[in-house]
């Protein structure tokens, strides 16, 4: 094993997975380094829930190699498991157990002792602000509640790597901010989260670096901002307070940049593509020098959208793309009797 590897959570090459004639994973290559969280971005039916499972010994790889902490995925599957907290898309909990009784069912399917098992339930419940509704049906808990929840299974066992598969699908943004602090938490305290997700805020907020993966292919990767950069120019924003001025504005950026602008008379506003960010500072100064009033000024890069758009020619809500395979709400259950055997 190399230094580099050891700096690693997980090293995937070449990974394949194929499902009769359609390779829902088409040679993905993949390095997570210890304690960051990792977002790997798509629309559904692109392959990252099957390639979390192949990861997870969950799904079989057809071909390529994985690592996890220097294991292989393939020869050392048990060791993998007790390295793994596992959330997938729903929630894995009992809907006829309290909150109480499902963490301990998990916790002795892991191999904790019966009194290990009942106290670390309730350190966790505290932990994910559960602990009011412990002794609640989960039928009673609402979608955030189940979330954080499975979220708090995952974690019995305190694995140092958490596989987290749209972990806020369908909640509402209040709860969404929630699941996101509640991540940010758990990298502090030093674990590493690969994170799939098809929300591009989600993405943009949370990972420290991003693969977009598209039809099982892996088409770009690295933090958000070289994604930004890499697929187009800033963009100055400028709404001038008298919109007689807005021929004047136009002129300058030309003299200057020699750029043409998109003019927008009804809100009074300018956008001026930039090659770099300090040009910004040029025009500003030289509408001073004629007298120009501006209202605001606004330097934007290149949204998340504007970067899926431009890498696969569709946004991440892409109606043409079907689920290879379907998901399987018992995944974390199945991976915790495997860890366990």
């Amino acid at each position: 094993m190399t230094t580099h590897d050891i700096d690693l959570a997980v090293r995937a090459t070449g990974l394949v997975k194929q499902f009769g004639d359609q390779r829902a994973v088409d040679h993905i290559d993949l390095e997570v380094r210890r304690g960051e969280v990792f977002g790997v971005l798509g629309p559904n039916g692109a392959g990252k829930t099957t390639m979390l499972r192949m990861l997870a010994t969950l799904l079989h790889i057809d071909a390529g190699q994985a690592l996890v902490f220097g294991h292989d995925v393939r020869a050392e599957p048990h060791a993998v498991r007790r390295l793994l907290g596992v959330t997938g898309q729903y929630a894995s909990v009992d809907e006829n157990l309290t909150a109480t009784e499902n963490l301990w069912l998990f916790a002795r399917l892991q191999g904790l002792g019966r009194a290990e098992a009942r106290a670390r339930g309730a350190e966790l419940l505290e932990q994910f602000d559960l602990a009011e509704a412990a002794s609640k049906p989960i039928s009673a808990f609402s979608g955030g509640m189940r979330r954080r929840l499975d979220l708090a299974a995952s974690l019995l066992t305190r694995p140092p790597l958490i596989f987290l598969d749209e972990p806020t699908t369908g909640l509402d943004p209040r709860t969404r901010g929630q699941m996101w602090d509640t991540i940010r938490d758990l990298v502090r305290t030093g674990c590493t989260v690969l994170l799939t997700t098809q929300y591009l805020d989600e993405a943009d907020q949370l990972a420290d670096r991003i693969a977009v993966i598209d039809r099982g292919v892996k088409v770009a990767e690295g933090t958000a901002d070289e994604l930004k950069s890499s697929v187009g120019q800033s963009t100055l924003q400028i709404q001038v307070a008298d919109p007689a001025d807005l021929p004047l504005v136009a002129e300058e950026v030309r003299r200057l940049l020699g750029e043409d602008v998109v003019l927008t008379p009804e809100a009074r506003r300018v956008n001026v593509p930039l090659a770099r960010t300090d040009q910004s500072v040029d025009v500003l100064v030289a509408l001073r020098d004629r007298d120009v009033a501006i209202e605001s000024v606004t330097v934007q890069k290149p949204s998340l959208d504007e970067v899926f758009l431009a890498l696969t020619g569709h946004d991440t809500q892409d109606p043409s793309h079907d689920d290879v395979t379907t998901t399987d709400p018992t995944d974390q259950t199945d991976l915790q009797m495997e860890a366990a055997r």
